[in-house]
This record gives structure tokens, C-alpha cells and sequence, in this order.
């Protein structure tokens, strides 16, 4: 076949298979044009999952009549003008309304503040309608019909209307949370509205709308997110470790207000939370990146998705740092869902209705056939409550949090504190504290498992780490860019106790290796490095690997469970907790403590 230039309806249907992946992309293109319209409230309309009509209305500035033809035009934008790199706007390909129309049926009706009526333009699997007039209101409606239908091939990849209507309402959602002060509404066949009111602008309504999208727990397990680096500022809130989720869908990332899914980004987000979660557990974050746009690229992908930044290595490590100093500075803080599964546990059936719909917390089945005294609640308090049988659960007299003092500490005092003071000890495994309005329960070897922890990675940072030096060096062969990149971070390494140089054109001479590691495999560590340095611009792996031998250190180190406690020993914990930041879970991800507040008891009572 001989070169020939393709048609205008081909070029747009091979544009949509990269802008256009499935509904949800047709959504979010049409709801970016609004916002950047300047609309302050957008409806969305979907049928069929979004295969079968899509309706997007807004109440923006509109298109005036003689850009209507323009506005379905291939590369035909209001939003850039001569530098590529100066994008402030969520749109400016030109690519969206051509693309969607060459494989669907497309109105575009629009009417603007000044004019007296509406006109609509329409695209039919690439074939131009004329311009006609209709009535509207001021703002823009794009009705997309038949999604597909010019290219039926693309409909043997999509999902289910389930899935495809999930997907919407999450690109929605998304959308939402970077702007605040405008009203989204979702409304599908099954009759079910997603409906996200204007919170407004400033930090309380930022909280507010992130509330409607992620939940009304978010804000009260929040850590709010405020740092600057070299011109880089990175705001939001991120979850309390001891608050997550088994996926990273509730992972929320923007740049200059632009929605993204970056791996950079969601790399430092697992960064710094590594040695606070479990591997199959994922903490909530949503980050606001601003910075000047000429550091960024949004033009890597049609689907403005994926960015690349001009500084890698100082965006990933603003995250991580501004994360980690925000989790230190919160000290030890429970997840507010701790109390209320613990109260669910509490009530019969484990769930508080004793698997019967609609039945009261305090329900109880009727008694079983017979009667039986062992079984009766009638039947006397002979045992496990007398004052005999307490004694062995007597904390005794409250002593200072430094047990080596002998001090003792006035039983207010400790009340008042954070962890509260330690009442009892169960199953040599439980602390049992309280403070002046609730009741801690303390996992101890939990707890001091991440407090031995917290002092080896201390240790470690306070100091060169201790190297072991090889009997022959390692030679190891590498790329000459990766050779490079891991001499010039060789200062690094070696403050790690990995100490390496060039050893020709594209090889490493491995000399020492760190002394915590042991035998290990220095090439296999050396290319690992090498490959995080290509990626991230960092030496976390190593850093990763060290402390995740003071992880199986501390842990085998600590207080094991089964060891029964003094008094001041238990105090002296749960005052290391308070000063310790992190100390809310341990290692593992899991949480060390859980609070009950005086009110939930009471409520568990029925006194309130």
C-alpha cells in the first residue's frame, strides 16, 4: 500500500483510543472544559453505564457562536498560547470533543451571558452537523450518545454498567476534592445521586469536601500536611497510620491542581509510612502540589494522567520528609474506629444486633430450653468478682514513669496523662490503664516492639553504620549510566557502610559492605540500588533493608508476650509511648492500643 495522508475521522478515532479509554474518560475530559469555563456547578447525567448517553451541564462562561465549529475542531483550544510550558488550565490538547465525536454521537449546546439564545453543533462518528439554535441557560451541555458505536470493537473491551458507573462516579470524586467550591452531581439509571456540595474555599472547606468524598472518620484520623521546599509546596492531610485501608484507591494526588496518578508520588506515599504499616495495608493521603509550571510536563500522555517532573528526587523527598515529620509531630494517637469496633465486639453477636435487622444494641435471644444454674444470669456472684478474687488484678500504689526513681507519683497526676495510669495486667499480655475519661488497653509487647525500634533507628541515623570490609572486592558489572549514578551517590552509600567506586567504564568495585547485613549478596544490592537511583533520584533500599533488620531485632528484643509486669514497669511504658512518636502501632502496622471514652461505656451501659 502506498503512503497516503489519512482522513480527519481516522486521525480523531486513533486520537480517542488514547484519550478515550472507557466512560469515565469521556467524564473527565467534559468536566475539566467546565471547570476551566469557570463553572461553579456541574451535573452528570450517565445511561447504560456511560456507554449509552453521557450528559455533562455546566453553568460556565459558555462558547460563543462563532467558536462552536472551533470548539469540535482537532487542536483548536482557548487555553494555550505560545509556551507549551506554561499550562495553567486542566485542558489545552484540543483533542477531547474531536476525539469523542469521531466515535460517538456528540451535541455540544452552549449559550454565553451575553447572547440572547443558545446554538448547538453535533459530531456523528466524525461527520459534522450544521449549527442550529436551541434554548439553554448560560453554560455549556455536552450530551454524548451511542459511546462507540463507530468503532464497535472498542465495546467488546469494556466492563459491566456496574463497573463502568463505579469508575465515573470515582473520576468524579476525584475531580471534586481539587475544588471545593463547586457542586458536583452524578446521577444514574439505577436512580443512585452522588450529590457533593459547595464547601468552599480555604482550608475548612478543603477539609469538608475531602470529608464528603473520603468519609466523616477522615478528618478526625487526619494529619494536616503544610511544607515548602525550593519553590515546591506540598499541602493536604494524610491518615493516621493506625487508620487504613487494604488498597490505595483512597490515595489522592494533584499537581498545580490537576489530578494525577504519578508513581512517583504514590512511591513516596509508601515511602513514608514503610516501617508504620503492614505490606497489605495503605494509608488515605490527599496531596496538593503547586509549583511553577515550567518545573513540570503534563504533555507526557493524551490523557494528561501521568507528569514528569524536572526535579524528581526533591518532589519525592518533600514528600516523604513533610509526611514523616507530620506523623512525628502527632505523637501517639488511636484511630477513632478502634472504640467503635471494640463496642461492636462488646455487644452480643459481635456486631450489636445479634444478626436480627433493626433489633436494639441490648437485644437478647429468650432462654434456651431447660434451666440451667451454671448458665443462669440469676445465679450467684460466687466467683471472679469478690474482693478475694480482685486482688490479684491490684496495680497497687502508682509509682513515677522512671521506675528506677521509686518515686511515687500522685494517682491525678497519672490520670492526667496521655496513656493514663496502668490499673491492671490480663492474659500477661494486656495492660489495662485509665485516665480521667476513658480506658486504655495496651498490647505490650506491641508497644515496646515499636519503642525498641524507634531507639535502633535512631542509633542508626546518629551515626556512620559499621562496615564489614571484603577479603577481595566485588567487581560488579553494570550499565556505565548506572555505574555512574551510584559513584556519584557514593558518600551516601558509604555513610550506610556500603563503600564502592568506579572500577572502569561500566563497573563498580564493591569494598565494604554494611555489618548488619552479614553475608549478603553485594552485587544483587548493588544493582537493586542501581535501579532505585534510575527511578527515584534515592538510596531508600538500602536505608529500607537496614531497618528492616532493627524491625526483626526490636521485635525479637522486646517485652515477649506472657511476662507479667510490675506497676511501675507498666507505667514506665506507657509513659515511653507518649514520648514516642509513631508509637501507636507497631513494626507490623498494627495498633498497639485502643481507647474507650467513658461515654461509649456508659452507652455500652445504657446510661446514655
Amino acid at each position: 500500500m502506498p503512503i497516503h495522508q489519512l482522513s480527519d475521522t481516522m486521525i480523531n478515532q486513533i486520537a480517542a483510543g488514547e484519550v478515550i479509554e472507557r466512560p469515565a474518560s469521556v467524564v473527565k475530559e467534559l468536566v475539566e472544559n467546565a471547570l476551566d469555563a469557570g463553572a461553579s456547578r456541574i451535573e452528570v447525567v450517565t445511561g447504560g453505564g456511560g456507554l449509552a448517553l453521557i450528559r455533562v451541564t455546566d453553568d460556565g462562561a459558555g462558547i460563543p457562536l462563532p467558536e462552536l465549529p472551533l470548539a469540535v475542531a482537532r487542536h483548536c483550544t482557548s487555553k494555550l498560547g505560545d509556551d507549551i510550558h506554561d499550562i495553567r488550565s486542566l485542558g489545552f490538547r484540543g483533542e477531547a470533543l474531536p476525539s469523542i465525536g469521531s466515535v460517538a454521537r456528540l451535541t455540544v449546546r452552549s449559550r454565553t451571558a451575553e447572547g440572547d439564545s443558545a446554538a448547538e453543533i453535533g459530531l456523528e462518528g466524525g461527520r459534522l452537523l450544521p449549527v442550529r439554535p436551541a434554548a439553554a441557560n448560560r453554560g455549556t451541555t455536552v450530551e454524548v450518545r451511542d459511546l462507540f458505536f463507530a468503532t464497535p470493537a472498542r465495546l467488546k473491551f469494556m466492563k459491566g454498567e456496574r463497573a463502568e458507573t463505579a469508575a465515573t462516579s470515582e473520576v468524579v470524586k476525584r475531580i471534586a476534592i481539587a475544588f471545593p467550591d463547586v457542586r458536583f452531581t452524578l446521577a444514574g439509571p439505577d436512580r443512585s445521586t452522588l450529590d457533593l456540595p459547595a464547601a468552599g474555599n480555604g482550608a475548612d472547606g478543603q477539609l469538608a469536601r475531602i470529608a464528603q468524598v473520603m468519609g466523616a472518620d477522615f478528618p478526625d484520623n487526619a494529619l494536616a500536611i503544610d511544607a515548602e521546599r525550593e519553590g515546591v509546596r506540598l499541602s493536604g492531610h494524610v491518615s493516621i497510620p493506625s487508620f487504613t485501608r487494604a488498597n490505595a484507591l483512597q490515595q489522592y494526588a494533584y499537581v498545580n491542581g490537576r489530578p494525577v496518578r504519578d508513581k512517583l508520588i504514590a512511591g513516596a506515599i509508601r515511602g513514608a509510612y514503610a516501617d508504620v504499616l503492614p505490606r497489605d495495608r495503605h494509608p488515605l493521603a490527599v496531596l496538593f502540589l503547586t509549583l511553577d509550571p515550567a518545573l513540570v510536563d503534563v504533555n507526557v500522555h493524551p490523557a494528561k494522567a501521568d507528569v514528569r517532573f524536572r526535579d524528581p528526587g526533591l518532589v519525592r523527598g518533600l514528600i516523604v520528609g513533610a509526611i514523616r515529620q507530620a506523623l512525628a509531630a502527632a505523637g501517639i494517637r488511636p484511630a477513632t474506629t478502634g472504640a467503635a469496633g471494640m463496642m461492636a465486639a462488646f455487644r452480643p453477636g459481635g456486631s450489636g444486633t445479634n444478626g436480627h435487622q433493626g433489633a436494639h444494641p441490648f437485644f437478647r435471644p429468650g432462654p434456651a430450653p431447660g434451666f440451667d444454674p451454671a448458665r443462669s444470669p440469676y445465679r450467684p456472684l460466687d466467683a471472679g468478682f469478690g474482693e478475694a478474687a480482685q486482688v490479684a488484678f491490684d496495680a497497687g500504689p502508682l509509682h513515677s514513669a522512671d521506675s528506677r526513681a521509686g518515686a511515687q507519683e500522685p494517682a491525678e497526676a497519672l490520670l492526667r496523662t496521655e496513656l493514663g495510669a496502668a490499673r491492671a495486667q490480663v492474659h500477661e499480655n494486656y495492660i489495662v490503664a485509665q485516665t480521667t475519661d476513658s480506658l486504655v488497653i495496651v498490647d505490650q509487647h506491641a508497644a515496646h516492639e515499636r519503642l525498641v525500634y524507634e531507639a535502633l533507628k535512631q542509633a542508626l541515623d546518629a551515626r556512620p553504620m559499621p562496615a564489614q570490609m571484603l577479603l577481595l572486592p566485588e567487581i560488579v558489572d553494570l550499565p556505565e549510566e548506572d555505574a555512574e549514578r551510584l559513584a556519584l551517590h557514593a558518600e551516601t552509600l558509604a555513610r550506610f557502610g556500603l563503600r564502592l567506586e568506579r572500577f572502569g567504564p561500566g563497573a563498580v568495585a564493591v569494598r565494604e559492605t554494611p555489618a548488619m547485613l552479614g553475608e549478603t549478596d553485594a552485587a544483587q544490592l548493588v544493582r537493586d540500588l542501581a535501579d532505585e537511583l534510575a527511578d527515584n533520584d534515592t538510596v531508600e533500599t538500602l536505608k529500607e533493608r537496614l531497618h528492616h533488620i532493627a524491625a526483626t531485632m526490636a521485635c525479637h528484643g522486646s517485652v515477649r508476650s506472657g511476662r507479667r509486669l510490675r506497676p511501675e514497669e507498666m507505667n514506665a511504658l506507657l509513659r515511653q509511648m507518649e514520648a514516642t512518636p509513631g508509637s501507636a502501632t507497631c513494626n507490623h502496622g498494627r495498633p498497639t492500643y485502643i481507647e474507650l471514652k467513658l461515654a461509649d461505656i456508659e452507652r455500652l451501659f445504657g446510661r446514655r
